[in-house]
């Protein structure tokens, strides 16, 4: 048994610029496979969102605002290969060196779980806190991801099992708000995206943690056994049963008389969209950051223990910290679900919460015995990592100064590494700096 503990590689070059803007392009072997322009974001969503404010002054080499999804899109034909980028074969020869067109698709799909943060109101003074900004009918467009070819079909909302104590008295209403937005499910409607896809795909996208309450279900870090799950009857560790982080599961299985709960409404959405378009090519992508990340495995397990004839569901993870212990790791791997995790090996969150005993899915310099643990803390604090993962580091990138805690986490930082990221032996493309451009102006 070990404790999997991740390397940290160096940069195969690094360098200085002085240029204020960021330009995405997927450079290898000589060829150019996309090119993407941004410029900064001058303004904040809200008070709420300080950490991209302190990281963007922290890091004035380094902006980041949406990436242009029509430049992500317009060159990579997917076609008949779709289901390979949807990790059906569990991405294997596509991660290290990463492919230039998995890398374009996970990059495509952080945009979408960017548009939740954008799109989520933050500020905790406003009548409509917690809620969705925009309608579902503009939301892609004004959160700035450009044109898509999905619509959003529904806005999906989590509620917090836990309150706070009545001997709280006097608290402002934000901080005991129990159910807010926290992404949605878009359908790609679009002819020319659906072609070029090879499929019509769902995505479901979930932010990260935004309010007091969801940061209290973070905490509730022990494993809690998933409802009408028994144990394995393989023996060994498996006895102990599918079990999952306890305020995760509270998020997504929680409701109150007003607000079914988040599991509900992925239900019976799906169950509309089988329906609607189930004799079609059709793929379930999953995506989100942080707590979104680990909303969006379990999303994942639901889809494919209430519909076992549903088409590939696909997870990419971003930021995720740990859901699960071993059982539910396996229940995932015989649904047939593919996840992906993109973790920053800087980044605590994707280290915690608990522990990893006997995983072999992750390369590890470190391990640790853990056989004479006491089984109360192998029950309730023994996770397992799930799928595949592609393991990135900030300090190969040379625009990320006075890095910390909260920016290694940040969204914006993972999209980054991913633009950079070529393999383990070269881990920030020394071409990356052809990517500087005068910036272009958005009217």
């Amino acid at each position: 048994m070990r404790i999997a503990i991740g390397v940290v590689i160096r940069p195969c070059s690094s360098y200085c610029c002085n240029n204020f803007h960021y330009a995405t392009t997927v450079t290898r072997c000589g060829t150019v496979a996309t090119s993407v322009s941004t410029s900064v974001s001058t303004s904040s969503t809200s008070s709420s969102m300080c950490l991209k404010t302190r990281f963007a002054s922290k890091n004035p080499k380094f902006s980041w605002s949406s990436l242009e999804y029509d430049s992500l899109a317009q060159s990579i034909k997917l076609g008949k290969n779709w289901m390979k980028y949807q990790g059906i074969n569990d991405w294997d020869g596509l991660l290290d060196p990463l492919d230039c067109n998995l890398q374009t698709e996970i990059l495509r799909y952080g945009q979408f779980v960017e548009a939740a943060y954008r799109s989520f109101d933050f500020n905790p003074s406003s009548p409509t806190f917690a809620t969705c900004k925009y309608p579902k009918n503009s939301l892609l467009a004004r959160s700035g991801i450009g044109k898509t070819g999905y619509r959003i079909t529904k806005n999906l909302r989590a509620t917090c099992g836990v309150q706070l104590p009545h001997w709280i008295n006097g608290v402002p209403s934000w901080v005991s708000t129990r159910s807010s937005w926290i992404g949605y499910v878009a359908v790609c409607q679009d002819k020319k995206e659906i072609t070029r896809l090879g499929r019509r795909d769902v995505v479901i996208a979930y932010r990260g943690t935004a309010t007091c309450l969801e940061w209290l279900e973070n905490l509730r870090a022990t494993l809690t056994s998933l409802p009408d799950q028994v144990a394995d009857d393989q023996g060994g560790p498996n006895l102990i049963g599918p079990m999952v982080e306890s305020g995760f599961l509270s998020l997504y299985t929680s409701s109150t008389d007003t607000c079914p709960s988040l599991q509900e409404i992925i239900r019976e959405e799906i169950a509309r969209v089988l329906e609607m378009y189930g004799d079609e090519p059709l793929s379930f992508t999953i995506t989100g950051h942080s707590l979104g990340a680990a909303l969006a495995t379990l999303t994942a397990y639901n889809i494919n223990s209430t519909f076992p004839n549903a088409p590939i569901v696909t997870v990419f993870s971003f930021g995720g910290p740990r859901v699960g212990n071993r059982s539910f790791r396996c229940l995932l791997e015989k649904s047939g679900t593919k996840i992906l995790r993109i973790v920053n090996s800087d980044d605590l969150i994707t280290k915690i919460p608990g522990f990893v005993i006997d995983n072999n899915d992750v390369a590890s310099n470190w391990a640790v015995n853990v056989a004479e643990l006491p089984t109360w803390l192998q029950t309730q604090w023994a996770y397992a990592d799930v799928g595949k993962e592609l393991r990135l580091s900030s300090k190969v990138s040379p625009y990320l100064n006075n890095i910390n805690v909260a920016t290694c986490h940040e969204l914006s930082t993972y999209l980054h590494l991913v633009n950079g990221f070529v393999s383990s032996t070269c881990p920030f493309r020394a071409t990356a700096k052809r990517a500087l451009k005068i910036p272009v102006v958005k009217t």
